[in-house]
């Protein structure tokens, strides 16, 4: 999708890109946008339109990484948005995931279905990703918000490493090796939202690591 402007429409944004849905509603804005501009949205919800912006260029393109334009936003700011994110994952994305793929395992009923190893799996990767997202309500945002150094960070960034690669295998065992029958519809609703948390992680990541990690790092004293 092309880079979006103050005066793109969102409806557009949201029309071309639904992934993005989660990711605005981070900013508190709901669906039903009507044809206002991304200008109009920001203002009457009191957003930072830059911030905004930056955000969901970086979510929508892959290539887009507006590095300076992101260091120049408050640090609370960033956190807020991160630890919405999370909120996000932890109370949407992985109890949707965990329902509908019970709800396949149910629909299986084959002694030839492996879906109950691939389950398990599941619940080993939501498992690390609740112990990241842990570790930055303990510890990493409360650390970056008071301007202190970061010991959290190297474990922070493993976990994340760990949750995509993991991410990665349990699409590749739905794409490769499930085996039995099952109800097609689940299953793709399952892999769907498998696809969707990788990509909202993916894309997340790299502010992570690259701007609110090293920005506090090096600037322990800036402006909160």
């Amino acid at each position: 999708m092309p880079l979006i402007y103050t005066d793109t429409r969102l409806c557009d944004v949201v029309r071309q890109e639904p992934s993005v849905i989660p990711v605005i509603n981070r900013f508190g804005v709901d669906l039903g946008v009507g044809d206002y501009s991304i200008h109009d949205v920001c203002r009457s919800h009191g957003i930072d339109e830059d911030f905004f912006l930056a955000i969901l260029n970086t979510f929508i393109n892959e290539n887009y990484f507006p590095e300076k334009t992101l260091r120049s936003f408050n640090v609370g700011e960033l956190v807020g948005y991160m630890a919405k994110t999370n909120a996000y994952y932890s109370h949407f994305q992985l109890p949707n995931i965990e329902r509908h793929f019970n709800l396949l395992l149910k629909s299986a009923n084959d002694a030839n279905s492996n879906l109950e190893l691939m389950l398990r799996f599941f619940e080993g990767l939501k498992q690390d990703l609740l112990d990241r997202i842990a570790l930055d309500d303990n510890e990493l945002f409360p650390a970056i918000m008071a301007g202190r150094g970061i010991s959290a960070d190297s474990r922070a960034v493993g976990l994340d490493s760990v949750i995509e690669d993991k991410l990665g295998d349990l699409k590749s065992m739905f794409i490769k090796h499930l085996a039995g029958r099952y109800d097609q519809n689940l299953c793709y609703g399952v892999v769907v939202a498998i696809v969707t948390l990788e990509k909202d992680m993916r894309q997340n990541n790299r502010i992570r690591r690259h701007i609110l990690l090293p920005l506090v790092s090096v600037n322990p004293g800036l402006d909160l």
